[in-house]
């Protein structure tokens, strides 16, 4: 194995000025993969594939820093299928993904860059699947396997795949690889392939683990970085809102009516969270569904099925599932939740704002929640604006603007005579006008009248010494209070002589207790607390009446 030297690998800055831009048609890429890239729709390079393509076609190691969503796996699959001899029935390409979902999406996208690429076959293997639908599928001659770690391991211990011909293998997401436990898995099967192969490496960021492999099983590799600042500040406008926890699905809702995004993604930090936000937006009346770790296959299908035909126009899900999410037209992210991670706020928002289009992003805090909104601009060179939450005179204009410009339409192209007449005959019978028809009609569309949110006052952002100071300042005024509910200095005495009255006391009281004992038994009475005496030299008296033991 040979160690990667740093010194030899170059990194790549990218520009942003789209006269700049790689077009497809002149990079060198096959006719057939042209005519499929033209055909979706394609015209000129994303920055990681204008990197990224050139570097795979000349046979170089890449490692490829860029976030979910900048067209990463048209950036490998290009140069892969150009690389594919449809002669070879057998594995020549292998695609390691962290989720099923993302293991299908890639497959399929695979699957339209190769369609007049006549003889190559893809096939997606994973856990959850027949293992035995897959072995047949293999055994029919496929030339592109693209899988999750586990399973394509299972395949390579049974010898259903053979890596003998494999002449490219892909790491996507190796940093999510990585956090689910999947290193090593990735090792075992890196080992298994042919002294004479190439390896891409794609992930967000860039931890440890992620060098360590690349320095164990890449040589003189290319680095290609395209940072968080060039993917989020110009597509995707951020912002954040002060909400108080109890009314987090309140502030969701009021965000959802006023800017009503026909698809959007919602984030939360546990499956539990995700399971309550979902049963609470169905009761109000949403279409929202959830997606985490704990559903079964067939469900986490029916769901991005759901999601994907528009039917279910809202998905809640963790970050670990939602990797495996690849929707095109997310108009809306919101982070329920402020990630435990900073490096999972740019996989979150990178799930809006694709393909040149616009995407605006949502985040609600509450206290101390600001401070790690101040580590994400800081990290990620950007910066997220408070915002205000809509007011309920927002939310029932921008309603109302809605729902008029549908009924104007309806007005000028349909023909409404015979509703009119209805409507005079329900209104001579019920006795009510027209105009109360139209305001209980409206009223039914647009639902009940949100409730006000009280805003939350903001956490002051200061520094250390200054909070201890107010801590201490506050400690001092509430002790001052409790004195003053005991009682003044001036009824109570000195400290002094309230010390001795109480020391005093106390012995007055085992005088008197002595005393009664003695006139009953005609012995004096032992106290449970008095001790043997004992000579001068040999006790030592402690302030208040309180002894010693024995000095030796």
């Amino acid at each position: 194995m040979t160690q990667m030297k740093w010194s030899n690998i170059v990194e790549e800055r990218l520009e942003e000025n789209l006269e700049s831009k790689l077009r497809f048609d002149e990079s060198g890429i096959h006719p057939d993969i042209l005519r499929a890239v033209h055909e979706m729709g394609f015209e000129v390079m994303t920055p990681i594939q204008e990197q990224s393509v050139p570097v795979l076609l000349e046979g170089k190691d890449i490692i490829g820093q860029a976030q979910t969503g900048t067209g990463k796996t048209a950036a490998f699959a290009i140069p892969m299928i150009q690389k594919i001899n449809p002669e070879i029935k057998r594995p020549q390409g292998i695609i390691l993904c962290p989720t099923r979902e993302l293991a299908m999406q890639a497959a399929e996208e695979i699957r339209r860059l190769s369609k007049y690429m006549y003889g190559v076959k893809v096939l997606p293997v994973y856990g959850g699947q027949d293992i035995g639908k897959q072995i047949r599928a293999l055994s029919q001659g496929v030339q592109i396997i693209v899988g999750t770690p586990g399973r394509v391991m299972d395949h390579l211990r049974r010898h259903t795949i053979k890596t003998a011909e494999v002449k490219m293998i892909v790491l996507d997401e190796a940093d999510e690889m990585l956090d689910m436990g999947f290193r090593e898995d990735i090792e075992t099967v890196l080992s298994d392939m042919p002294e004479e192969h190439q390896m891409a490496l794609f992930s967000a960021t860039m931890p440890q683990a992620i060098l360590e492999i690349a320095g164990t099983y890449q040589q003189n590799a290319v680095y290609i970085r395209v940072t968080p600042k060039e993917l989020t500040v110009s597509a995707i406008k951020q912002a954040y809102y002060r909400v108080a926890k109890k009314d987090k699905i309140r502030a969701l809702c009021r965000l959802l009516d006023y800017y009503q995004p026909a698809r959007s993604l919602i984030f939360a930090n546990t499956k539990r969270m995700v399971d309550e936000i979902a049963g609470r937006l169905n009761e109000l009346g949403y279409e929202a569904g959830a997606l985490h770790g704990d559903l079964t296959q067939a469900q986490r299908d029916t769901v991005m099925g759901q999601f994907r035909k528009g039917t279910c126009s809202i998905l809640i899900a963790t970050d670990v599932a939602a990797r495996g999410i690849d929707v095109s037209g997310v108009d809306a992210v919101f982070n329920y939740d402020v990630p435990e991670d900073i490096e999972y706020y740019v996989h979150r928002i990178g799930r809006t704002g694709r393909a040149g289009r616009k995407g605006r992003s949502f985040t609600l805090i509450s206290g101390r929640e600001i401070f790690k909104i101040r580590s994400i601009e800081k990290v990620c060179h950007t910066t997220i604006r408070e915002r205000q939450l809509p007011t309920v005179e927002d939310v029932i204009r921008v309603k109302s603007d809605r729902l008029f410009a549908g009924v104007m339409g309806v007005i000028e192209n349909e023909d409404l005579s015979k509703t009119r007449k209805e409507i005079e005959i329900a209104s001579e019978k019920y006795g009510f006008s027209a105009l109360d028809l139209a305001a209980a009609l409206m009223h039914m569309n647009m639902g009940e009248t949100p409730e006000e949110i009280e805003e939350e006052q903001p956490y002051q952002e200061r520094g250390r010494g200054e909070r201890r100071r107010e801590r201490g300042r506050r400690g001092r005024r509430e002790e001052r209070s409790g004195r003053e509910e005991r009682g003044s200095r001036g009824d109570r005495g000195d400290r002094r002589e309230r010390r001795r009255r109480e020391d005093f006391g106390g012995l007055d009281e085992r005088r008197k207790t002595k005393s009664v004992s003695k006139e009953k038994t005609g012995k004096p009475a032992k106290s449970k607390s008095e001790k043997p005496r004992e000579n001068k030299k040999g006790s030592d008296v402690k302030a208040f009446g309180m002894f010693r033991s024995k000095k030796k």
